[in-house]
């Protein structure tokens, strides 16, 4: 289970149970709250997050250049670079992975994108089901359909993460419909 959020007393508050796996999060929502991306991913590990998403933006080579140097000051270990599902951040990914660095692919909105994204290395995909479900398709069914297909394909180093949930009870369909 990973938090989307960047407020870090939130976090701590729920970290503490030892019931979230990671967070993760993006620049834009944090300077919202008027921190400094990365002093709020500091404070993250500092707090001991296994793993937090850090979104990276702009043209391919510049996502690319701006994941390596995240990656370089907070770790391999807790830093894992999100980018969207795009070509350019579908070459980024394929990248980072082959440095073995863990990339979540975000934006998902169908099973070809997702079968793109495991096939450039991603670690995560994040598909969105409550912008689908705002706009009348039912996200929780993408879930189901990149599980069924991941399973037929024996993609097992790609994890899914019900992403832009809007209700409780989609937690808990997301991972009867095969979400990790």
């Amino acid at each position: 289970i990973f938090l989307d959020t960047a407020d870090t007393a939130v976090i701590e508050k729920h970290f503490s149970s030892g019931l979230i796996d990671g967070i993760t999060t993006n620049p834009t929502l944090i300077m919202k709250s008027g921190r400094n991306p990365e002093d709020v991913y500091q404070e993250l590990i500092d707090l001991g997050i296994p793993d937090i998403s850090m979104e990276v933006v702009g043209s391919d080579e510049i996502m690319l250049a701006e994941g390596r140097r995240l990656v370089n000051k907070f770790g391999k270990d807790q830093a894992t670079i999100k980018v969207p599902c795009t070509p350019d951040g579908l070459w980024v990914c394929k990248q980072l992975s082959r440095d073995l660095i863990k990339v979540n692919v975000t934006l998902i909105f169908d099973e070809a994108q997702a079968i793109l994204a495991a096939k450039a290395g991603a670690k995560y995909v994040s598909p969105f089901v409550g912008r689908l479900d705002d706009n009348s398709i039912a996200g929780l069914d993408l879930i189901k359909r990149i599980s069924n297909i991941y399973n037929k394909q024996n993609v097992y180093e790609t994890e899914i993460l019900s992403a832009s949930i809007r209700y409780v009870n989609s937690v808990s369909q997301s991972f009867a419909n095969g979400a990790n």
